[in-house]
């Protein structure tokens, strides 16, 4: 026998030797962590779970925070479509009719758009210094709240005032107006005990 051949018979019993001395150590096949499936099944459920609130957290808190936006003049023309709906109803403060009572406090007036009127009752102290009577000032006011159950009324939550634009105003402060808010009120705040 040649080197070469009792060279490559010794390499060759050696690698007999030396693959069952490893799949002994290592149990023949590696071994199968036996909390592995549960732990991933157990990881994944949580994860879903906590996916699962936070869209409920998400869609439920949205569900109220949508108000629709409309008209006098569409709201008096589909009553019914926004009565259950949180709404902000834009319009202008039709003269003479804005009234305050002390006991409770609250503001009714109202407002029109497209010769289409809606009375409004504000069960609320709290309105803008901008919401004002001004003679020959036109008051755009939005109203945000809900329809009453008579169709007829709007129950707001807050009042919202706009000014005229600063251009508006220096033509007007150059015929000699003031601003809405810069004033006496045009027509006294009637309280609601004078007016009914």
């Amino acid at each position: 026998m040649s080197v070469d051949q009792e060279l490559a018979r010794a390499v060759e019993e050696a690698e007999a030797e030396a693959v069952p001395a490893v799949a002994q150590a290592t149990g023949g096949t590696p071994p199968a962590s036996p909390n592995t499936p549960k732990r991933n099944l157990g990881l994944l459920i949580g994860l879903l779970v906590i996916v699962a609130g936070i869209l409920g957290l998400v869609f439920t808190s949205f569900k109220g925070a949508a108000i629709y936006s409309v008209g006098v003049d569409q709201l008096m023309k589909e009553p019914a479509r926004y009565s259950q709906r949180a709404i902000r109803v834009k319009g202008m403060l039709v003269k003479g009719t804005l009234a305050r009572r002390d006991e409770p406090c609250e503001y009714r007036f109202r407002l029109t758009e497209n010769g289409k009127e809606l009375s409004v009752q504000h069960p609320s102290c709290v309105v803008p210094d901008t919401f004002k009577d001004m003679p020959g000032m036109d008051v755009e006011v939005q109203a945000e709240g809900k329809l009453a159950d008579d169709g007829k009324t709007f129950v707001s939550t807050n009042i919202v005032a706009k000014c005229p634009s600063k251009y508006e105003m220096k033509q007007k402060s150059m015929a000699g107006e003031l601003a809405p808010h810069a004033g006496q009120q045009g027509s006294p705040l009637q309280t609601l005990s004078q007016k009914d």
